[in-house]
């Protein structure tokens, strides 16, 4: 039984064996995810020990005490959070094997191939096709995604497409890894409103995968993808951050450098916002030590509304409130990031960015159907188009 003072026991070994100052970055995540400390709760081999996730604080602040380095997960939030949950839970054997661990030290970066042009809210109804070339074992994808965060940095996607559009939309999808670098895959810069291009829109024009890349049966991919999708809006709004952290902490520390700019009724919106930003903070720690327990469920939904509402409200008043400041903005440059940094920026770019919030890892229009639904349990929205096969529906 792993208890914490064995796991201590685990993280001094892998210390002493690699000491930070003197081990190279990967070599050392190496070390540390073949050691089982990666993420405690992950099966022996694949980076874990089978031990209860709620260790993994204390292994992470003994190993950072250290001087040891992380793996840089605001850069690979895509694999962590979405990737390899999803692997571990549908994939075999050997995909756990192949891509677990270079996943984990950020060697191959993740992306998510869901939405598309016609396809966003509705991500059933997606169009991008995959046919199956039996005698090469092989599947080719034609068809197009859009707002794919990573694309042009990522080694791997998970991919969504239709197998059998004869089937109804939810039926006929199938869940794949594609190699971003297969020939047919074109990935373009999306130009946002912030002027960088964090998002993509990638093409697919007659790519191979592999049939040993599909996860899960044929067919049944939107249940994987649900597994995919319930993970992303926990990672998304189940941040561990400290008290008065993240946006709320630069909102409140603008206030307290700029005192002649308060008012009365800046104050009022500050305290409510403030009370919110904690009562989420508690809210998603409650929510990881649910998830310690067993699978995420629709609860992360409303934490992913809540981050989102926050994040705008908090950002329009930091703007207002800074005045003339609040309208600055940095840089204009076309640029297309690794990793969005909320707090390391200026207040114009955390207002624009914001925007964003409410549309990415599942709209505030759909969420709030899902906690309608799978939470206070209200009566589904009529669909006529559940058993009509995709072929048949109108687009």
């Amino acid at each position: 039984m792993t208890t914490p003072d064995t796991l201590s026991a685990r993280v001094r070994e892998l210390l002493a064996a690699h000491p930070p100052a003197t081990t190279a970055r990967t070599a050392f995540l190496r070390a540390r995810f073949d050691a089982g400390l990666a993420w405690v709760h992950y099966p022996e081999g694949l980076g874990g020990l089978g031990a209860p996730r709620s260790l993994q604080a204390a292994v992470d602040a003994e190993l950072a005490a250290a001087g040891a380095p992380d793996n840089d997960p605001r850069r690979i939030g895509i694999g962590l959070g979405m990737a390899a949950p999803t692997i571990l839970a549908h994939g075999t054997g050997e995909q756990e094997q192949r891509f677990l661990r270079p996943l984990w030290t950020g060697e191959e970066v993740w992306c998510q191939l869901f939405s598309e042009p016609g396809a966003g809210s509705d991500l059933a109804a997606l169009g991008t096709r995959a046919v199956l070339d039996e005698a090469a074992g092989e599947w080719v994808v034609d068809g197009q995604k859009v707002w794919t965060s990573s694309a042009h940095t990522a080694r791997w996607g998970i991919l969504l497409a239709r197998t059998d559009p004869g089937l109804p939309k939810h039926r006929g999808i199938s869940f794949f890894v594609c190699d971003m670098h297969a020939p047919g895959v074109e990935v373009r810069p999306l130009r946002q409103i912030t002027g960088e291009a964090e998002f993509n829109e990638v093409f697919l024009t007659g790519v191979r995968i592999p049939d040993a890349h599909r996860i899960g049966a044929v067919g049944r991919g939107w249940d994987v993808a649900r597994t995919t999708l319930m993970n992303e809006r926990v990672s998304i709004g189940g941040m561990r951050i400290p008290r008065e952290g993240g946006m709320i902490g630069r909102l409140a520390e603008a206030w307290r450098e700029r005192p002649a700019l308060r008012t009365h009724a800046h104050h009022q919106r500050l305290l409510g916002l403030w009370v919110e930003a904690e009562v989420a903070r508690l809210a998603a720690e409650r929510l990881r030590q649910q998830l310690a327990a067993g699978q995420p469920g629709p609860e992360g939904s409303g934490m992913k509304l809540t981050f989102a509402r926050l994040n705008q409200e908090i950002s329009g008043l930091e703007v207002e409130f800074l005045g003339e400041d609040g309208l600055y903005y940095g840089d204009w440059e076309m640029t297309r990031p690794d990793t969005v940094d909320f707090t390391g920026r200026d207040a114009g770019y955390r207002y624009l960015r914001a925007k964003g919030n409410s549309i990415e890892g599942g709209t505030s229009e759909i969420l709030l159907n899902i906690v309608a639904e799978r939470v206070l349990g209200l009566p589904a929205e009529p669909r006529d188009d559940k058993d009509v096969p995709w072929k048949d529906l109108a687009r």
